[in-house]
């Protein structure tokens, strides 16, 4: 080989290394579309969340609004509401007894 081609080949060799750093860590390189998946895939993933969360809480307005039993069910659960026609009975526990 001579001087000539050695140092032809020797230029295109740092060429095509500068270009695979560029396509490797440049702004727009294959480490940020990487990252850009992963970011993507974690916004599908956190959306898929969010709809489920809000369809569950647009279930539970719906029931509060047109389901009778439901709020009641939620008055004694929550607030211990109790109907006008029951009664409420409290024993003491005695800490002698078995």
């Amino acid at each position: 080989m001579s001087q000539r081609q050695i140092i032809m080949l020797t230029v295109i060799f740092i060429a095509m290394f500068n270009f695979l750093l560029v396509v490797l860590f440049g702004d727009n390189g294959l480490l940020e579309l990487h990252r850009l998946d992963q970011t993507h895939q974690h916004l599908l993933d956190s959306n898929a969340r969010l709809t489920q969360e809000n369809l569950q809480m647009y279930r539970g307005v719906d029931r509060l609004q047109n389901d009778p039993s439901y709020v009641e069910n939620i008055a004694r659960q929550e607030l211990g509401m109790i109907r006008s026609d029951e009664l409420i009975f409290k024993f003491k526990h005695d800490a002698n007894r078995p």
